[in-house]
């Protein structure tokens, strides 16, 4: 059981402050707009906290466009919604200053590298399909089938409307081992400076029946490269972390443990 509730609350509450700008080509007067300041959970996924971005922007680019979907770029590159905001702030955060400067786009959609979410329903749809995934490899699935569409919803508007206690009211049933051993497999992915990531069959404790660590994640994962090491949530978790309470405590909403890659 993830019994840690303050770990899980500090998590929670991480915040990042972004600067949205508009892309300079698509303003549609001659003064640029005043870019906007928001502060964004990094839990969420960016569709699900622009809605003002999206509002501040609209009187200022082509009525034509205004319908257009928006996207979002960081030094060139679109930023890929349905990958959680703090996975690309980790990503990116060699490059980032604080607040995170981000150009915010209304035309030339990057088809070829980003998925296209036109409503909250298409995040809603991509979360629970996480989820989900994530229970086959802790329970088998079975703790997700055996709950209710009510249960979904509230995991989905916790994460929604930033509610912690409504959110953990049923994702810690999802956190609960099936037995001494702990989950069946850790849900992880481990992420490259290219965006691609890694997602393996892990199990939390090795032949002996011991815990494995953060650090055995590593060896398993990427046996040839024995100097790297992950950055989560904004730091850089001990190597000996043991897995098990990684993935009660650092896991996502969508109960996956999002790392990303760093060689030292």
């Amino acid at each position: 059981m993830a019994n840690d509730r303050e770990v899980l609350r500090e998590i929670w509450e991480g915040k990042v402050p972004v600067c949205f700008q508009l892309d300079s080509e698509e303003v549609s007067e001659l003064q640029a707009p005043d870019p906007f300041y928001l502060m964004v959970p990094r839990l969420s996924y960016f569709p699900l906290c622009t809605d003002k971005v999206r509002k501040h922007f609209m009187r200022h680019i082509q009525q034509e466009k205004q319908d257009n979907e928006m996207w979002l770029e960081f030094n060139g590159i679109p930023l890929k919604w349905h990958f959680p905001i703090g996975v690309l702030l980790d990503l990116y955060g060699n490059d980032i200053q604080l607040p995170w400067n981000i150009v915010v786009h209304f035309d030339k959609f990057p088809e070829n590298v980003l998925m296209h979410c036109q409503n909250k329903e298409v995040v809603e749809a991509y979360f629970l399909s996480c989820i989900k995934e994530a229970d086959v490899l802790k329970h088998r699935g079975q703790v997700v089938s055996s709950m209710q569409k009510k249960d979904h919803n509230q995991l989905w508007l916790g994460l929604l409307n930033d509610k912690f206690d409504q959110f953990w009211a049923v994702n810690h049933r999802l956190m609960e081992p099936i037995s001494d051993e702990g989950f069946k497999y850790i849900p992880f992915r481990c992420y490259m400076s290219d965006e691609s990531y890694v997602q393996k069959l892990l199990k939390p404790l090795n032949a002996e029946g011991h815990r494995k660590t953060l650090n055995d994640l590593l060896n398993e994962v990427f046996p040839d490269n024995q100097e790297v090491h992950v950055r989560t949530h904004g730091i850089v978790p001990p190597l000996e972390t043991p897995l098990q309470w990684l993935s009660e405590h650092f896991s996502y909403p969508d109960n996956f443990l999002h790392m990303c890659l760093m060689s030292s």
